[in-house]
C-alpha cells in the first residue's frame, strides 16, 4: 500500500474548515463532529508516515497507540478524549435522553473542539514535517 500520509493530513485541515464553517452557521453539533474528524485522520496521517496501521476512531485510543512508537503528550490524550465525546452523540438523537443533538451541544462545546482539534493537528503536523 503506497504511503500517503499527505493525502490523510491535507484532508484533516480540510475538514477542520469545515468546521469553523459550520460554526459560523450555529451547527454546534457537526463543528463537533467535523472536529473529531480532522483529528482522527490527522492521527492516521502520522500512522501512515510510521507504515503503521490504525484501526477503529477513538482519537484517544489512537493517540495512546502512537505513544508506543513516538512522545504524546499527556495533556493531547486529553483533548482527544474531549473530542471522543462528540462522535456518537453529535450525530443521533439516541445519544441523548430526548430531543436532538443540537439542544445539548453548545457553542462553548464547538469552541473547545476546534481548540482541541488544531492542537492534534499541529502536533500531527509537526511530525509529518520530520
Amino acid at each position: 500500500m503506497p504511503e500517503r500520509s499527505r493525502d490523510w493530513a491535507r484532508q484533516a485541515k480540510r475538514d477542520l474548515e469545515c468546521a469553523k464553517g459550520q460554526m459560523e452557521k450555529g451547527f454546534f453539533e457537526w463543528v463537533c463532529f467535523i472536529a473529531h474528524q480532522a483529528s482522527e485522520k490527522a492521527i492516521k496521517a502520522v500512522y501512515q508516515k510510521l507504515s503503521a496501521e490504525a484501526w477503529g476512531h477513538s482519537v484517544s485510543d489512537l493517540l495512546k497507540g502512537l505513544g508506543e512508537k513516538v512522545n504524546v503528550p499527556a495533556e493531547l490524550i486529553d483533548r482527544a478524549r474531549n473530542l471522543d465525546k462528540f462522535y456518537i452523540p453529535a450525530r443521533y438523537p439516541n445519544g441523548w435522553p430526548s430531543g436532538i443533538p443540537a439542544e445539548y451541544i453548545t457553542k462553548e462545546d464547538a469552541q473547545n473542539a476546534i481548540s482541541n482539534s488544531e492542537k492534534i493537528l499541529q502536533f500531527c503536523e509537526g511530525f509529518l514535517d520530520r
